[in-house]
């Protein structure tokens, strides 16, 4: 009986594999907007309604693959960051910011996916919001870290009082122990850094940056110093 139903849900997960692969695949070809479960079912040579016990809907179908491609992007930073020294702070600020960029080079439409324009329609659950925070948890602990070790240069002009209960709040989840300069700064570094990729992706550099390591490498430490991280001007060699 228990060897019967390993074996079943072995099969189970390995076809909800291979149906979240070709979904990922067809993302590519007709955008998130126009994933379907039949066309899915159609290349995998299975009837619809087959398709439709592993997967409800299509936003339940859309809801899997975002949630893998947080978890995957959350996956390639915190290695990033994990093989930095805990003490170089702008080192894993910029492996981090690396790591962002990495993915999302190597799975374009995985990064639209998540952090592209919404999807008509979909709404996304609540189970998605932990791997969503997976990339902030890390950026977050290097602020954090720096903050503590007095690593931090908090200048600059102050945050509107109106954003201190959003200061508030980050600093439970992502950014415990910064104050509120720097937590808006270390939101709008995270942002900046999303749009560089995006730009980057999206084709916005074409014709206009030749050196895309380089510019890039300049723009997350610049950023760095938005926040204040203490950062070393010297160049650092990509990994």
């Amino acid at each position: 009986m228990n060897a019967s139903r390993t074996a079943r849900e072995r099969v189970r997960a390995e076809l909800t594999r291979e149906i979240t692969d070709v979904a990922r695949r067809q993302l590519g070809e007709v955008g998130a907007p126009a994933l379907s479960l039949r066309a899915v079912a159609r290349e995998m040579g299975m009837v619809s309604s087959a398709v439709y016990r592993y997967f409800p809907s299509r936003d339940d179908l859309l809801t899997a693959l975002i949630i893998d491609g947080y978890n995957a992007v959350g996956v390639a930073v915190e290695q990033a960051d994990a093989a930095c020294a805990r003490d170089d702070v702008p080192g894993r600020w910029l492996a981090a910011c690396r790591g962002i960029r990495g993915w999302a080079l190597a799975h374009p439409h995985e990064y639209a996916l998540v952090y592209g324009s919404p999807v008509p329609g979909y709404r996304a659950p609540e189970q998605t919001i932990e791997p969503a925070s997976r990339v902030a948890a890390v950026l977050g602990a290097i602020v954090s870290d720096a903050c503590a070790a007095g690593a931090v240069d908090d200048v600059g002009a102050s945050p509107p009082a109106s954003f201190g209960p959003d200061a508030a709040r980050l600093r439970e989840t992502v950014l415990p122990g910064v104050p509120d300069g720097v937590v808006a700064r270390s939101l709008t570094a995270w942002a900046s850094i999303v749009g560089l990729v995006s730009f980057e992706l999206f084709g916005q550099f074409e014709n206009v940056i030749t050196d895309r390591d380089a510019f890039f490498d300049h723009a997350a430490l610049s950023l760095a110093g938005l926040i204040g991280l203490q950062v070393d001007p010297a160049p650092r060699a990509r990994i």
